[in-house]
C-alpha cells in the first residue's frame, strides 16, 4: 500500500506588530493630550506678572476672562457686562460667598477691567481676585 504524505496545515498566528502599532498611536496621542501640545478649547490669555503673586486657592467659584479682544466671559461663554452680576447671582449658592477670579490680558485696556469690577462691585461682589503669573 503507498502512502501518500499529508501536506501540513498552517496554524493560525496572532501578528503582534500590527497590534503594538496601533497601542503606540495611542500612546503618542494621549501623552501629547496630557502635555497641551494639543490645546484644549478655551481663551489664550497673557498674563502680567506680580512679585507677590500666590498660588491660587482651590475654592474659587467663577472666572472671568477678558482677552485682548474685549469680550468678556465667564468660565468660557462670552456675556455682556450689564448681563455679568445677574449670571452670577444666579449661579450663586445661598449661603456661600462667591470668589471671582479675574483673568485679564495684559494688553487689555484698563478701562474695560475698571468697568467689569465696577459692574460687580455695584451688586455687592467684593471677593474678587486678579489672576497674575509668577515673574
Amino acid at each position: 500500500m503507498r502512502r501518500w504524505e499529508e501536506a501540513k496545515k498552517p496554524k493560525a498566528r496572532i501578528e503582534i506588530i500590527p497590534m503594538i502599532d496601533v497601542m503606540m498611536f495611542l500612546l503618542v496621542f494621549f501623552v501629547l493630550l496630557s502635555l497641551n501640545v494639543i490645546p484644549a478649547l478655551g481663551v489664550k490669555t497673557n498674563l502680567p506678572s506680580a512679585s507677590t503673586a500666590h498660588d491660587l486657592q482651590v475654592n474659587t467659584n467663577a472666572v472671568i476672562t477678558i482677552p485682548v479682544t474685549g469680550d468678556v466671559q465667564l468660565e468660557g461663554k462670552s456675556v455682556s457686562i450689564d448681563a455679568l452680576p445677574q449670571v452670577l447671582k444666579d449661579k450663586q449658592q445661598p449661603n456661600v460667598k462667591l470668589s471671582i477670579v479675574l483673568n485679564a490680558d495684559k494688553g487689555v485696556d484698563f478701562q474695560k477691567v475698571l468697568d467689569v469690577l465696577d459692574a460687580l462691585k455695584g451688586h455687592g461682589f467684593d471677593a474678587i481676585s486678579f489672576a497674575t503669573k509668577r515673574k
